[in-house]
């Protein structure tokens, strides 16, 4: 299942240096750029249609960043909403399939990866719904001159820049929701497809694809150490029955279940502020995981609340891995709070998403039900 996470991450980095991203983004701003809101609006929908090729939320970031920022470095739109809906539209990139974090946390509690992506498709939409009303709003309170108007054929015109994206997200989610192949399957030829289309592009080169293997080398590496760590963690944890004496204990408050669900929310929220997210989930899990098991939730339920609660220690202040990402791209000089105020408004409605969601389950579970 692993050989998936250096898959995904060799497509991103392919489409990257083939010029696919920057397409992506030129295209999806002639459409934007006239919405209350305007740019920012662009930076969150291309932020999430590359997180749907993508699966990582520093990938996402990193690549959507670099072809945005220049955008908007002789504009008036205000620095910090500029990078905070980067930063929050980076973050989705492990919430909207084939995020990586659904393939650790399906192999560290043994729940299918492809009935997980299922889960996340309605929660991505709402919280996609959710960033772009608060840039409505923003752009609302304050309205900037509008660009000229773009005639619809050039529009139109400009959708052919989306058809390499669009194919690739076809190739990918849809022969895993389709059951055709698994996500190491789907993976794999997501690369083959991202190579084609860098081939037909004109910017394949062996020097390209050696750069892509070794930047995603560097990521896997990394992911890989933290999941021995959590293995390991998982292993002495379970010798000494810990999280079977947890679940007993917690099972056994006088409580309702929602009750010591919030709690276990808010413990991962003020994690999130200074640990890294990636390796707050496989040091907790193990712990938490026979705990959520023994309240009676539904495993791919909480799959999807705590990928979201990875996505917000990613934008979290002062220790959010994206925000210092961002920074370091910024052309401009600025000091690292532009980022941290920017960010506020999303996460708050992203954490609103949550609360949806634990009053609404069905809008995880329905789906992953309807395909069995």
């Amino acid at each position: 299942v692993l050989v998936a996470v250096p898959l995904f991450l060799l497509m991103g980095e392919i489409m990257l240096r083939a010029g696919l991203s920057d397409k992506l983004y030129r295209s999806l701003n002639l459409w934007f750029q006239r919405v209350p809101g305007g740019l920012l609006h662009t930076n969150i929908v291309s932020c999430s249609v590359f997180s749907a090729i993508s699966g990582s939320s520093v990938a996402t970031a990193a690549t959507m960043g670099a072809v945005a920022l220049p955008y908007f470095r002789r504009t008036a739109y205000s620095q910090p909403m500029v990078l905070g809906s980067l930063a929050a539209g980076g973050a989705l990139g492990n919430l909207i399939p084939p995020g990586i974090t659904f393939i650790v946390y399906g192999l560290i509690t043994e729940t299918s990866v492809g009935q997980l992506y299922l889960a996340a498709v309605g929660p991505s939409i709402l919280v996609v719904l959710l960033f772009t009303l608060v840039i409505l709003v923003h752009g609302l309170r304050h309205p900037l001159k509008l660009p000229e108007k773009i005639p619809l054929k050039v529009k139109l015109i400009g959708l052919i820049d989306l058809i390499p994206t669009a194919i690739l997200i076809l190739i990918v989610l849809g022969t895993i929701y389709s059951g055709l192949a698994t996500p190491t399957e789907s993976a794999a030829l997501g690369v083959v497809g991202s190579i084609v289309f860098a081939v037909l592009s004109g910017r394949f080169s062996w020097k390209m694809l050696d750069e892509s293997a070794k930047s995603t080398a560097h990521t896997t590496a990394f992911v890989g150490l933290i999941l021995c760590g959590a293995y390991v963690l998982n292993f002495i944890f379970g010798s000494l029955g810990v999280p079977q004496a947890l679940a007993k204990f917690v099972s056994g408050l006088p409580v309702p279940p929602w009750v010591i669900m919030a709690l276990i929310i808010g413990f991962y929220l003020a994690l999130g502020t200074f640990m890294e997210g990636f390796s707050m989930i496989v040091t907790t899990i193990p712990v938490i995981f026979p705990v959520v098991r023994t309240l009676g939730y539904d495993p791919i339920w909480f799959g999807v609340i705590v990928t979201m609660l990875v996505e917000i220690a990613l934008i979290s202040p002062p220790d959010g891995t994206v925000l210092y990402v961002l920074q370091g791209m910024r052309g401009t000089p600025g000091p690292i709070t532009d980022v941290f105020r920017g960010v506020i408004p999303f996460i708050v409605v992203y954490i609103l998403a949550i609360v949806i969601l634990m009053a609404a389950p069905e809008l995880a579970l329905w789906l992953p039900r309807v395909s069995r």
